[in-house]
């Protein structure tokens, strides 16, 4: 399992990073607002776009392929705990090769 972190760099692209279980940032994190579940095809691809708002999401089944601006992809799986904090700038890409669900918690 793995804990993943993407945020705006100053820059203004996406950057990801991987947190340890007891990174500091982690224990103002713990309260989640609610969660909806996504369900995606493999067709559903998405051009550069900040996330719409600040949450933690995981795959339940399925995987995520995430591009940033420098052409690196990051695949998640139901294994992953993501936390979505690139709000501004320019953003990420999204595909879903496989049929996925995921669950969005967003964060207060």
């Amino acid at each position: 399992m793995g804990i993943f972190r993407m945020y705006t760099g100053e820059d203004g692209k996406s950057v990801m990073e991987e947190l340890q279980v007891d990174d500091p940032i982690l224990e103002t994190l713990k309260t989640c607002t609610g969660c909806s579940i996504q369900i995606n095809e493999p067709t559903e691809f998405s051009e550069f776009h900040p996330a719409p708002r600040r949450r933690w999401m995981s795959m339940l089944s399925g995987q995520i392929d995430i591009q940033l601006a420098d052409g690196t992809v990051h695949s998640f799986g139901p294994n992953d705990l993501r936390l979505w904090e690139d709000v501004t700038g320019e953003g990420h890409k999204t595909r879903f090769p496989v049929p996925s669900v995921s669950i969005s918690m967003p964060l207060p």
